[in-house]
């Protein structure tokens, strides 16, 4: 694969999808090819399985349901839209990836971690992210802004504080077992100070070596 994959990752409501949209923005301007799309979603396929999955009516949804459906959408993006994009040497920014996979199905849900990162790996036909930014913000903080934004909330977002507090663990351990691809930015600052720390992150990553 000639181009690059970066990924942004954090909780609901963290801020990682403003950041995601500064950092195309800052690329393109840089007149760098980048293509950006999001999890669940993407292609007419996926962004199907998108509406079940966060759809607050299908409340009864198992874990185990959940998971493959995640993975289901994963690959439809991936064959569809990733793949082709990083082996014609563009970037690609992707507002999560199979980091939440672990993160919420793994350590959220309790499904198992093993089986999660063998499906992850088949999903996403073995492609790697080069580089995978976890905006992380407390989970209360985050729901703060959550209710000054209002709007209803999706199925996920509906889950108990454990359950989000469980998702935060699984990122800071996801950055503790992969240092060299995974960084934490911190998502208690404001928008610009976020961006300025992203954006140093970014351009080391992307520094010819």
């Amino acid at each position: 694969m000639r181009g690059k994959l970066i990924t942004l990752e954090g909780i609901d409501n963290s801020g990682k999808s403003t950041q995601a949209t500064l950092l195309c923005n800052y690329l393109r301007k840089k007149r760098l090819a980048v293509v950006f799309v999001r999890e669940p979603g993407g292609t007419q396929i996926s962004e199907r399985i998108r509406g079940i999955l966060l759809s607050s009516k299908n409340h009864s949804l198992v874990p185990e349901a959940e998971l493959l459906l995640y993975q289901a959408a994963r690959a439809q993006l991936v064959f569809e839209v990733i793949a082709p994009a990083l082996q014609r040497g563009k970037i690609v920014v992707c507002d999560r990836f199979y980091d939440s996979t672990t993160a919420y199905q793994g350590h959220a849900r309790g499904l198992d971690l093993g089986l999660i990162e063998k499906l992850n790996k088949f999903a996403s036909f073995g492609i790697v992210p080069g580089l995978t930014m976890v905006i992380d913000l407390p989970v209360e903080a985050a729901l703060g802004r959550a209710i000054k934004q209002g709007g209803l909330p999706d199925r996920l977002e509906r889950e108990q504080l454990k359950f989000h507090k469980q998702v935060r663990r699984g990122y800071l351990s996801l950055a503790k077992k992969y240092p060299g691809r995974v960084k934490i930015i911190k998502g208690d600052q404001s928008i610009e100070k976020i961006w300025e720390e992203l954006r140093l992150t970014v351009d080391k990553f992307l520094k010819p070596r």
